[in-house]
């Protein structure tokens, strides 16, 4: 039972470790909200231009920023959303497969909404790192100008190394996740303390009605900053999606003990010193720090950025891992990097996609600034959310309105992602179902085959000693490699196993839960194993486990029959021709499923077919 506790979700037992999880949520949960203040203040004062900004706008920006982080975050997520859990595990994908099972009449609707939010998470995976590394090296600027131009340089070098190092796995990095972002929100706390003294009248920032004014009075301006002001919560859905690695307390605890007062105190400090030196418009972070910090804070500031993007590049990897356990996307190359946690892991056709987006993005805008009007249009979650909190929808939904200014200016570049990873989630899933329905008109019931096969005639097979192991999707029908095994090698062994792998709608599957095995005659035998949507789907070791409750079969006597599919594109067929060959070259992209499910590779025999598609 030892790899269902690693599976079991994060719980705290005591307080030495409640404190430990704290710290570590501190460091993997809010490492890309915490880098927000680099760049989300003065992003916001942007729209305001060459008139400057006046004193009544400066405080009801600030106060419009402390009540987004109020209300979305400590409201929408910390109190409401971290409750909406799948067997103690959060996330888009996850909260979409528990509605699928509760809901199953309404699948279609609420594929395309879950689909949507992971296609923005990875999106996010791409945007978080760029903006934020550039943001943090940027501050080398203010060291010394002689630094102008290797700003870009910098920044990709730090992001080429930091995607090469995710095959080495995450585990011994993460020790110091934790404690560095709280030395980073600290020193967050403690640069807002230095500065609200230089102007107390920031302080009525705390009170909402200086928000509303804010927006009344701005018009159309106010309405266009709204979209600068959501940077402020960015990552905040990190939250729900990391709830099984942390578990409800140590997020909950990390927020109100660490991150949102030191998040508030520092905006409050910018405030105040734009109060007071409006000149500070152009970097107030930065400029919050005198000349001899400045270096310090540029080198926290970018190992902080640093530990943003790691864990939302970890967010993605285990969010594709999810997206294909559920069936949403071809089985892509999942490597293990630590041998007692499974959920460290790394995929690297996923990890060479966003570094190359990363970079891509990076050169296509150059600075942070550019690159802030891009992020603009993220931020969407979960629909249980304005279902039960109509005032979050609303909100949200003037987010929505201000962030859609920006498509002209960058903001496109979320939308074209996310559609991009929709219409490719959305093909895999509709070629899939239509490939099922082309094969299924060729099928064989199973019953049928077995008295067939079984009947004593000069044409029935010759049997072989051993035991078959015949992988199928449905264990009603005859296996097409079972047919084609018949049709040319005329053999059937001694015994043979129909199996099935089935994914859960729930995250982990307990090892006496994992199989079941019905015996049809004494030739044939269904076997079902069931994963979850994070289990590590290991063929191998479950069967192991069977032979151990009883299942007897030798392994070196074994031999596993995989069908390969050749996919043909036909004009006629049920998807459009892009489609089709889209589907077609996700498909051929797929790994082997030998090396996906960890069968052993000199016990496996593939039969081919062509298929009309």
């Amino acid at each position: 039972m030892a790899d269902s506790l690693d599976h079991a979700p994060a719980q705290a037992n005591n307080l030495p470790q409640f404190l430990a999880m704290t710290i570590g949520a501190i460091g993997v949960v809010y490492g890309d909200i915490g880098t927000s203040p680099l760049y989300a203040f003065r992003e916001a004062l942007r729209p305001f231009g060459p008139d400057g900004v006046e004193r009544a706008e400066v405080v009801g920006l600030i106060s419009l920023m402390l009540w987004t982080l109020t209300i979305i975050v400590t409201f929408k997520y910390v109190l409401f959303l971290l409750r909406a859990d799948n067997d103690g595990e959060g996330g888009t994908l996850s909260l979409l497969a528990l509605l699928m099972k509760k809901a199953p009449r309404y699948t279609t609707l609420m594929f395309m909404a879950g689909i949507l939010g992971a296609a923005l998470f990875i999106g996010d995976a791409r945007i978080t790192p760029a903006l934020s590394v550039l943001s943090a090296v940027e501050g080398l600027k203010l060291v010394t100008p002689a630094f102008h131009d290797y700003v870009l340089p910098i920044s990709v070098g730090i992001m080429v190394l930091l995607f090469a190092v995710q095959s080495r796995g995450t585990g011994a990095v993460s020790i110091f996740f934790g404690p560095i972002t709280l030395i980073w929100f600290l020193v967050l706390g403690a640069a807002g303390v230095a500065h609200i003294g230089d102007d107390l009248a920031i302080l009525a920032a705390f009170n909402p009605v200086n928000a509303v004014t804010f927006l009344w009075n701005a018009g159309f301006v106010g309405f266009i900053v709204l979209g600068a002001v959501f940077l402020t919560v960015t990552g905040a859905e990190a939250l729900y999606a990391d709830l099984g690695h942390f578990g409800r307390g140590p997020i909950q605890a990390a927020w109100f003990a660490v991150v949102f007062p030191a998040l508030a105190l520092n905006y409050l400090g910018q405030g105040a010193l734009v109060l007071s030196h409006p000149e500070a418009v152009s970097d107030p972070f930065f400029l919050m720090f005198p000349n001899w910090a400045l270096l310090p804070v540029v080198l926290l500031a970018t190992a902080a950025t640093i530990i943003a993007s790691q864990a939302v590049i970890t967010g993605a990897f285990s969010l594709v891992r999810q997206a294909i356990n559920l069936g949403f996307l071809p089985r892509f190359e999942i490597c293990f990097t630590s041998e007692t946690q499974t959920g460290q892991i790394y995929l690297p056709f996923v990890n060479n996609a966003l570094l190359a987006g990363v970079i891509v993005l990076m050169f296509m805008f150059g600075s942070s600034e550019s690159l802030a009007t891009a992020y603009g249009i993220w931020g969407w979650s979960t629909l249980t959310a304005t279902a039960v909190l109509l005032p979050l929808l609303v909100l949200e939904l003037f987010f929505l309105g201000a962030n859609l200014f920006k498509i002209h200016d960058g903001g496109y570049v979320p939308i074209l992602i996310a559609g991009t990873l929709m219409t490719v989630m959305w093909t895999w899933r509709k070629g899939v179902s239509l490939l099922r329905e082309k094969t299924a008109r060729q099928d064989i019931p199973l019953s049928q085959f077995m008295a067939m096969v079984e009947r004593k005639s000069e044409h029935a097979p010759v049997q072989v000693p051993g035991t078959a192991i015949f992988l199928t999707a449905t264990p009603d029908t005859t296996p097409a490699v079972l047919l084609h095994n018949i049709k040319h090698n005329h053999v059937l062994h001694q015994h043979n196993v129909i199996l099935t792998i089935k994914t859960a709608r729930v995250p982990y599957v307990p090892e006496k839960d994992r199989y079941t095995i019905t015996k049809l005659s004494d030739r044939f035998s269904l076997l079902e194993l069931r994963f979850g949507f994070m289990d590590d789907q290991n063929v191998s070791r479950a069967l192991a486990r069977c032979r151990k409750e009883g299942f007897r079969f030798e392994i070196m006597s074994t031999s596993f029959y995989l069908g390969r599919r050749k996919l043909i594109a036909d004009p006629q067929s049920g998807l459009p021709q892009w489609q089709d060959k889209l589907f077609i070259a996700m498909a051929d992209s797929a790994i082997d499923p030998t090396e996906y499910f960890h069968l052993p590779p000199n016990r496996v025999v593939e039969l081919g077919e062509q298929v009309v598609i």
